[in-house]
């Protein structure tokens, strides 16, 4: 059963420094015609930086979208044409000033498929070595380190409520445990 849509034209409405919402008109599966709004977001990715004594490199920022702050793993835009591992190292070096020397791919996820393109990368980085942060202009965060097992029952209790975070910290306990051999 053929499910793809085809895009007959595309025009934006909205042209941010970030992202572009665009309106798309579309060919259905059946023939017919609709139409898509969407956001194109060039991608990001997620962080899981665990320290030699077991515990996990967190932030707490302020989100302005939603008004509030969250816990997050570190995390950043991957900027136009640049290497996802080059970012998650850019990325966690800016904002807790950890470097790594060992990276590991944990998966890739799409976390707002209904209307954006964004997909986040996520990273496991290990052997952790502090070289101070360097924070991005108006970029204000505080780092602090976590246990997993904290981290996951902060997700139990609500505490934990950003979906990246949620999504990296499943991947790496099943990275952890052998993913799914344990």
């Amino acid at each position: 059963m053929n499910l793809k849509e085809t895009r007959i034209s595309s025009e934006v409405a909205y042209d941010g420094g970030f992202i572009r919402v665009l309106k798309d008109k579309v060919r259905l599966p059946d023939g017919s015609t609709s139409t898509r709004e969407h956001i194109s977001h060039p991608g990001a990715v997620a962080v899981l930086a665990l320290q030699d004594n077991g515990k996990l490199v967190m932030e707490r920022q302020f989100r302005y979208a939603p008004q509030r702050e969250f816990i997050e793993v570190p995390a950043g835009k991957i900027d136009h044409g640049e290497d996802i591992l080059l970012c998650a190292q850019r990325e966690l070096l800016e904002e807790t000033g950890y470097v790594a020397s060992e990276w590991t791919h944990l998966a890739t996820a799409w976390p707002s498929i209904g209307y954006a393109d964004e997909r986040i990368e996520y990273f496991l980085a290990r052997g952790l070595v502090h070289q101070g942060a360097q924070l991005d202009d108006g970029e204000f965060l505080e780092v602090f380190e976590l246990s997993l097992t904290e981290a996951m029952e902060w997700i139990r209790q609500g505490k934990i409520n950003d979906s990246k975070t949620i999504v990296g910290l499943f991947w790496l306990e099943k990275a952890l445990k052998g993913w799914g051999q344990g």
